[in-house]
């Protein structure tokens, strides 16, 4: 039996969370065009007949600005820790060198290492051998495979392949399980994607989402969400004109949750002011993050 961890990091918005769900074969992680779109380290688990990979999706690397970026930046760091293959995802559209400490740490790691170039659509061939033969220089020790999650392109025999490097071990969780996550996260999770699909500028970035209630009745689920914002303007906008675009918020995540739950749904929004939330240790502790 062979089993462990595959701890899939890089860069924000290279398309981390797309390749895990393609891995996992589920949608676990929220994708939109927004850098830092994933918060958590959120693990997705596949079972074969033989092995358990557990997949790990992670922040994308950043400089913090604020404690939630530091909680952010610790995900990603640990990964490296606990990593059985690190997974270092990278694209041909980004300035590769941005945040060479972090590549100085991937460099000292003694896993194996396979460096997904991204996007490959988005390049020639020979611009994409240049992506190729640097990311070898860089990190010479470490399979190189040019694919496009967004198209699923050369992404099927990375499994074959991860398995080849797992070591022996016994499961880490049960075989019918998907994630380590609860129903109540991926509600919440919900939620933000859809405040950052119809939300623009600083909006999507001040948001956290707090499941107050959830309660599973005969015909359907009741969930109320409080979403905590920064400022009062912010609760305006979420808001909107006569409530018009929160109901239209409501509207667009209830849809997912209910095809999420595969039940008819319940769901209250309200909005509260929770200033400066982003820097106060005990409510990103109560959100859910890990905080040093």
């Amino acid at each position: 039996m062979k089993s462990g961890f595959v701890n899939i990091v890089g860069n924000p918005n290279v398309g981390k969370s797309t390749l895990c769900n393609l891995l996992v074969g589920e949608r676990l992680s929220i994708i939109t065009s927004k850098a830092q779109t994933t918060r958590h380290r959120i693990f997705g688990i596949v079972n074969g007949d033989d092995y358990q990979i557990v997949f790990s999706d992670t922040p994308g690397v950043l400089k913090p600005n604020y404690r939630l970026q530091e909680s952010m930046l610790g995900y990603s760091t640990q990964a490296l820790k606990d990593a059985d293959v690190l997974i270092y995802v990278t694209d041909t559209v980004e300035t590769p060198d941005k945040y060479d400490d972090y590549i100085k740490a991937v460099q000292k790691l003694e896993v194996p290492k396979m460096i997904i170039i991204n996007k490959i659509d988005l390049v020639d061939q020979k611009q994409l051998e240049d992506k190729v033969q640097y990311w070898h220089e860089q990190l010479p020790d470490a399979e190189i495979i040019p694919a496009s999650a967004l198209h699923n392109f050369n992404v099927n025999g990375i499994i074959k392949h991860i398995v080849e490097l797992l070591p022996e071990a016994e499961p880490y969780f049960d075989r019918d399980a998907l994630t380590d996550k609860s129903e109540r996260f991926f509600v919440g999770e919900i939620i933000r994607e859809k405040i950052l699909l119809y939300y623009k500028k600083e909006i999507p970035y001040s948001v956290e989402i707090e499941i107050e209630e959830f309660t599973d009745g005969p015909e359907q689920t009741h969930i109320r969400a409080v979403i905590h914002v920064t400022r009062d303007s912010q609760k305006g906008i979420i808001i909107g004109h006569q409530g018009v675009a929160i109901k239209k918020l409501g509207s667009m995540a209830r849809r997912d949750i209910e095809t999420f739950l595969q039940r008819k749904v319940f769901l209250e929004l309200y909005v509260k002011v929770s200033k400066d939330w982003r820097d106060k240790d005990a409510m990103l502790k109560q959100f859910g993050y890990d905080v040093k």
